[in-house]
């Protein structure tokens, strides 16, 4: 292992003991490892391969998600987005099931969400990849009993070939545990997924417009003349699609943004990561949009977001 570990680090893998560790599990089943296997999996990785399209897997939020090779890979950073769209999904979702009407919000919260209807927790993930971060979010709804309509989209049909496996495969692991716990007092909710291949909320059904409770969207945001830059893994095995933002690194996202007021709730948010040096000008084009802001970093994540809250008036 001190050998493959050595190998891997003068390859210039930041994290090569748990490269080593991943490429070995990769290359032993039955514990027995196929020494033939783990030479081809290392050459390749210190070839500049992705690691995660090499062992067919990515983590987030503690999870492995599908990737096949020549998909965008998700980020660890990114469970910034993961908790917080959770945390304010749960957040809504409560207010609705204890009724607005009853007094649950103060004022125009109230007024705005008394018609609302207690049901699944609608999850849009745009720019999907595959399927990561909205089957994340989802993952933590489930675990707290809520079920969950999910709507992903992506450009890229084979991203959205990895989103479909990976959220079919969620969906499947949410109804074995709800019948495992049939008997608990909170057991898991249900999910109900599609998966689109289209541009942006193109694809997206028309009675998801305006309803959508949590919209998220790990949209491109380098600029272009920064992809040369990015490590060889990313801009010689990623789609372009994925990581090219324009000139500023906001094209994409500035469209996003003009997407959700009309595919938002009423007090729906919005989330998407970006640059810390995009932050200004994304938190204007939010305000020109009709959304509130707020922004939100994590320094151990290396992680900036940005929130959009549609009104509740």
């Amino acid at each position: 292992m001190e050998q493959l570990v050595a190998r891997l680090r003068a390859a210039g893998c930041v994290f090569a003991e748990d490269e080593a560790r991943i490429l070995v599990e990769a290359a032993t089943s039955d514990d027995v490892t196929d020494d033939a296997r783990l030479e081809a999996l290392v050459a390749a990785r210190v070839d500049g391969l992705p690691l995660e399209h090499l062992v067919g897997w990515a983590e987030l939020d503690g999870r492995r998600w599908g990737v096949a090779p020549g998909v965008f890979v998700p980020r660890q950073r990114s469970e910034l987005l993961v908790r917080e769209a959770a945390a304010r999904a749960l957040s809504l979702a409560a207010a609705v099931g204890a009724g607005a009407s009853a007094g649950a919000l103060p004022g125009a919260a109230s007024e705005a969400l008394s018609g609302a209807e207690a049901g699944p927790v609608l999850l849009v993930d745009l720019c999907c990849g595959c399927g990561a971060l909205g089957g994340a979010v989802a993952a933590r709804l489930l675990a707290a009993g809520h079920d969950v309509e999910l709507h992903a989209a992506d450009v890229d049909p084979v991203a959205v070939t990895c989103a479909h496996e990976n959220l079919e495969a969620l969906a499947a692991e949410a109804f074995a545990a709800r019948a495992a716990g049939a008997d608990r007092a909170q057991p898991p909710g249900r999910l109900s997924a599609q998966t689109y291949t289209g541009d942006l909320g193109a694809p997206l059904p028309a009675e998801a417009w305006g309803r959508v409770d949590v919209l998220v969207a790990n949209a491109p945001y380098v600029p272009t003349e920064a992809i040369g830059m990015m490590p060889p893994e990313a801009r010689e095995h990623e789609p372009h699609a994925a990581l090219d933002g324009g000139d500023d690194g906001l094209a994409i996202l500035r469209r996003v943004i003009d997407l959700a007021p009309a595919l938002l709730r009423p007090g729906g948010h919005l989330l998407v990561e970006t640059g810390e040096a995009q932050v200004g000008a994304a938190v204007g084009h939010l305000e020109a949009a009709g959304l509130v802001p707020t922004v939100l970093t994590d320094d151990d994540l290396g992680a900036t977001a940005l929130v959009g809250t549609a009104p509740l008036t």
